[in-house]
């Protein structure tokens, strides 16, 4: 009970909880922090552990789970920054949630603002004035209330200006003073049955139109999609319209649009891209690293497509850019945009497509043979992929290709996800990725895996699917602590090291640099290499209580260990095999 009104005992800080609880929110990943131990309280203490916390080593950790977790489920996840040092430690795996457009909803806190109640020292330099200036170039909200009447209101605006298509990140600060003092009177709370966010946003029917008819006459046509795999039946809604359509499919890969053996599938085909005469970008934002050869010495760009191709896009572009990052890419002059969700326009075109193609019988056997030339081409690329995933396949260390192929036969009859690494995607052209949730999308940089391939773990925990992480050695060499987290929160995740001891991606560029200026190769690797001494990743994971083996170099013993890591995955616990690879 308060001293000045005993009708109330609660804490403003438990008006957060309460908001957290009408949102439905299962977890809260964090890094603990002073700053905001009004709201620790209230979590545990009033809120009863829901949402349930997840203690990190790290904040970029935190925030990475809650990425991997939206990703996986589609539904948005919070994570719990301390003051401004915790928010600086975040802003890396901020950024690629907003680059990758993925609904994370960050609660930071700032020391008092009134200057009467900071502690010397930590309390001025742990606050910035105001301290969403540092992520607001990167997330699509922020707010800091000054009064606990400013909490409901926020809040409902943070989530709903969220999850509206383009998604991404914002960040809510809350005063340690204002979580810590008492409620004094009651703050209304959003209404049964409120709207949560609008409705996804229609496209123009007309344009639609006039997409479907550039498709349909086209001879060479594509679908370029990175997005729409985001939301429940748009796997099933995009191979209904590139069926009726008879068009190819790219899948750029940011989450699983379409499956990868389906006849009209030709992603990583560049050879095909140069006969194409029409592409349309269904919410994909990644147009030109697809369809362009880069000579990474150089950097001279080269396109795969003719001068004259059609570009046309359904989706958010124009919606989603900030002027700071430059993720958008260059900008390519398109014949037809229509600006909406796929969601909606996906039905609509196939509806468009079915009724013209019902009136000409002429289009139809035109759709039919485009078909099949397609279905040609794709299983053409599968076969030769399964012969080149046969060179040195014998060797020590694996290749790539023989690791991926490994797992494939471990965890093929079982239901599977594979949470964000593709081994250079290996995984892609060997496995047969059939569901929509087997694989919410590529990873996003060294640094990333670890922490967004938990979150895909703890979406599915408890649901039987065992998640595969085809992990990089440098990725996991930034966070190894994850680890911990992992064993703390049993998370069950067959953690797969591609371990090629070292930051092969720039040892390349090094390499690239000394052939052009004629300087020694042979010294590429240093400030490169992860060896002398060797992590030894087995070892560290059993330290922090992961089941652990390896390191493996020789393939036959690939497997056997592979299966041994599954049964303590299926036992509900996290398991890591370190397997040597080269560098193919």
């Amino acid at each position: 009970m308060t001293d000045e009104n005993p009708a109330y005992s609660k804490y403003q800080s438990d008006v957060i909880v309460d908001l957290m609880q009408t949102y439905g929110f299962k977890y809260v990943s964090m890094n603990p922090g002073a700053s905001f131990r009004g709201l620790h309280d209230s979590l545990i203490n009033y809120g009863g552990n829901s949402p349930e916390m997840l203690v990190c080593q790290h904040e970029e950790t935190a925030v990475q789970i809650a990425h991997g977790y939206t990703r996986a489920t589609g539904q948005p996840m919070p994570v719990i920054l301390h003051d401004l040092v915790g928010l600086l430690h975040g802003t890396m795996a901020i950024y690629y949630a907003f680059t990758d457009r993925a609904p994370v909803f960050v609660i930071g806190a700032t020391g008092p603002m009134d200057e009467g109640k900071r502690r010397p020292r930590s309390d001025w330099h742990h606050t910035a004035l105001v301290q969403g200036n540092a992520v607001r170039d990167y997330t699509k909200y922020d707010y800091q209330p000054t009064s606990i009447e400013g909490v409901p209101d926020s809040f409902m605006r943070a989530y709903s200006a969220m999850v509206t298509e383009p998604a991404g990140p914002i960040y809510m600060c809350y005063d340690a003073m204002l979580q810590e003092a008492p409620l004094l009177k009651p703050v209304p709370m959003p209404p049964p049955g409120f709207a949560r966010e609008p409705a996804p946003m229609a496209a123009d029917p007309v344009v639609l139109g006039k997409i479907v008819d550039v498709l349909l006459a086209a001879e060479r046509p594509y679908i370029m999609t990175e997005y729409t795999g985001r939301h429940a039946g748009n796997f099933e809604k995009l191979v209904e319209l590139a069926e009726t359509l008879g068009v190819a499919v790219w899948d750029v890969n940011s989450s699983l649009c379409f499956p990868n053996r389906h006849p009209l599938n030709l992603s990583m085909d560049t050879a095909s891209l140069k006969k194409a005469d029409a592409i349309l970008s269904l919410d994909a934002r990644e147009w030109e690293k697809a369809t362009a050869k880069l000579d990474s010495t150089t950097r001279a760009l080269d396109s795969y497509l003719a001068d004259d191709i059609i570009w046309m896009e359904v989706g958010f572009h124009e919606t989603g850019i900030k002027s700071w990052a430059l993720d958008y890419g260059r900008y390519l002059p398109k014949a037809l945009s229509a600006l909406g969700d796929p969601r909606l326009a996906m039905p609509q075109m196939t509806e468009i497509a079915r009724a013209k193609l019902a009136a000409s019988p002429e289009l139809r056997a035109k759709v039919a043979e485009r078909t099949q030339g397609i279905a040609a081409i794709h299983h053409a690329n599968f076969a030769r992929w399964a012969d080149e995933a046969q060179v040195d396949r014998e060797s020590s260390p694996l290749t790539l290709p023989r690791l991926a192929q490994e797992v494939w036969d471990v965890i093929k009859d079982e239901d599977w996800v594979c949470a964000t690494g593709t081994l250079r995607e290996w995984a892609r052209k060997l496995w047969n990725f059939d569901k929509p949730y087997q694989h919410p999308g590529k990873s996003m940089g060294t640094s990333t895996q670890i922490g967004m391939s938990l979150g895909v773990a703890l979406a599915h925990k408890g649901s039987g699917k065992i998640v595969v992480a085809l992990n990089p050695d440098g990725d996991l060499m930034y966070d190894v602590g994850a680890l911990w987290t992992a064993a703390k929160h049993r998370l069950p995740i067959l953690i797969v090291m591609f371990n090629n001891r070292a930051y092969y991606n720039d040892w390349h560029h090094q390499i690239r640099m000394a052939r052009s200026r004629g300087t020694d190769e042979g010294k590429a690797h240093i400030g490169m290499d992860i060896f002398d001494p060797e992590p030894d990743f087995a070892a560290a994971a059993r330290s922090m209580g992961v089941w652990g083996e390896g390191p493996i170099d020789k393939p036959e013993d690939v497997g056997p260990a592979l299966r041994r890591a599954l049964e303590v995955v299926k036992s509900g616990k996290p398991a890591l095999v370190d397997i040597i690879t080269n560098h193919r």
